[in-house]
């Protein structure tokens, strides 16, 4: 029998919020006094964040077409969302004195790929991707919140953009089961 993926269904934050409100006295420099080992754990999470978030934003954007429906908007806010989380860790990156990825042009294709290919497919490709995609997201968040040594306020921006990807897959199993 499979692992069931580890999920943020039952949580305090309210996924119905694609954009969290941000204040200027809400940024800080981090990391001061952190042991390098620490550090460096955050740099490559924030980075493996950062990066995926590209990749699911450019899913989204490629997905949509020029149709006025329900499954385009339900699209365009998961769009806007994943662009949210996106922002979220690069702005941690910046926080903690790192720079984003080089490399993360790379995930910008794959999510080409994966997004103008599901389109293709139709509608069922479109949610089964957004589900297999958000799936793997949780895991990954999962992961990350048990292995690194986060400060407070950057876990509990992890843990609400973990939220929000459970919220896609549900929302992709919902329109998956009514296609």
């Amino acid at each position: 029998m499979a692992e069931q993926p580890k999920t943020a269904t039952k949580t305090k934050y309210d996924t119905s919020i694609i954009r969290p409100q941000m204040r200027s006295e809400d940024f800080a420099m981090r990391g001061e006094g952190f042991a390098p080992q620490r550090l460096t754990a955050i740099r490559k999470g924030l980075r493996t964040l950062h990066t995926l978030e590209l990749m699911a934003q450019t899913i989204y954007k490629f997905q949509l077409t020029k149709e006025k429906n329900e499954v385009n908007r339900q699209l365009v806010a998961a769009m806007c969302n994943e662009m949210g989380h996106y922002q979220d860790f690069q702005v941690k990156l910046y926080e903690y004195g790192f720079r984003p990825s080089i490399f993360r042009a790379a995930y910008w294709a794959v999510g080409f790929v994966f997004g103008f290919g599901s389109r293709l497919l139709g509608r069922k490709a479109i949610f089964k991707t957004g589900i297999w995609v958000e799936s793997k997201a949780v895991r990954h968040y999962a992961e990350l919140l048990e292995t690194v040594e986060w400060d407070e306020e950057t876990r509990r921006v992890i843990e609400k953009d973990q939220a929000d990807e459970d919220g896609h897959v549900q929302r992709w199993r919902a329109l998956l089961e009514q296609a």
